[in-house]
């Protein structure tokens, strides 16, 4: 979890991330509809996009680094002589899914874990980029997609930035939560030890063993199963945020018909 924190903190800081103050100009203003509700962005906000490539890169965040990881990925991108291949991206609090737009076929399933920074970047001003992990080994890889306008790759990287905040949220309350349940079960036993004790000193020596009645606190002591059954269903709960659980909830940016060609370079 430290991890994760680390991250929101980077990608928060990072200069690609719009601030409030930012829209002053016509071309830096977010689309309307990029976030309405928390609700939305616990499904899945979506985002068409057109995948650039991946190169690797030595250090999980910093924003050196992934400005020369974007400027080689483009470069190699423009060298080549095939389209680029359109995809659609998936961001929810659990992570990006990659999904080609075209096929509906699955490319990645990015655990919000696994990320560690993500960028608007500032001189290919229609590119965001994220670095993570890679899944199959310590690897660590830049990813960059064009999009079709700078304020869409703002409002990526500005979702990715809220999706941290909210899978922080999440865990934050799931914590707080188990302990009430620690608690909760210490006060119990407590409150039956003393009950028992007691009973003991009352009951003649020649006496049954006590049997507590339905409505005796020891006849409801939190079992250990119930415990295991409480936490399967909070991460069941949990599970459920997934952002492919409710697709007709899903609503995709509306973008202007883009022409494909070669990327705009800032002097």
């Amino acid at each position: 979890m430290d991890a994760l924190k680390s991250a929101g903190r980077a990608i928060i800081k990072s200069p690609g991330v719009p601030r409030h103050t930012w829209g002053t100009t016509k071309h830096e203003k977010l689309p309307e509809n990029w976030t309405d509700t928390k609700e939305t962005l616990l499904e899945g906000m979506v985002f068409n996009v057109k995948y650039l490539g991946m190169t690797l890169v030595g250090q999980p965040k910093g924003e050196d680094m992934a400005s020369a990881a974007i400027h080689r990925i483009v470069a190699t991108a423009r060298a080549g002589a095939k389209k680029f291949r359109k995809v659609t991206l998936t961001v929810s609090p659990k992570g990006i899914i990659i999904t080609d737009t075209e096929t509906a076929d699955l490319i990645e399933n990015v655990s919000i874990y696994r990320i560690s920074y993500c960028t608007a970047d500032k001189t290919q001003d229609k590119v965001f980029a994220y670095v993570s992990q890679s899944q199959f080994n310590e690897t660590l890889e830049c990813h960059a997609f064009l999009c079709q306008k700078r304020k869409i790759a703002q409002a990526v990287t500005l979702t990715v930035a809220q999706a941290f905040k909210v899978a922080l949220d999440l865990w934050e309350i799931a914590q707080e939560d188990k302990s009430k349940k620690g608690r909760t079960c210490c006060s119990c036993a407590a409150s039956d030890g003393q009950t028992e004790m007691m009973e003991k000193q009352c009951v003649p020596a020649a006496s049954p063993p006590h049997v507590p009645s339905p409505s005796h606190p020891a006849a409801h002591k939190p079992t250990a199963m119930e415990g295991k059954l409480r936490r399967s269903f909070f991460s069941a709960s949990l599970s459920s945020l997934s952002p492919r659980s409710n697709p007709t909830r899903r609503r995709p940016i509306k973008h202007d018909s883009w022409q494909h060609g070669g990327i705009e370079v800032r002097n």
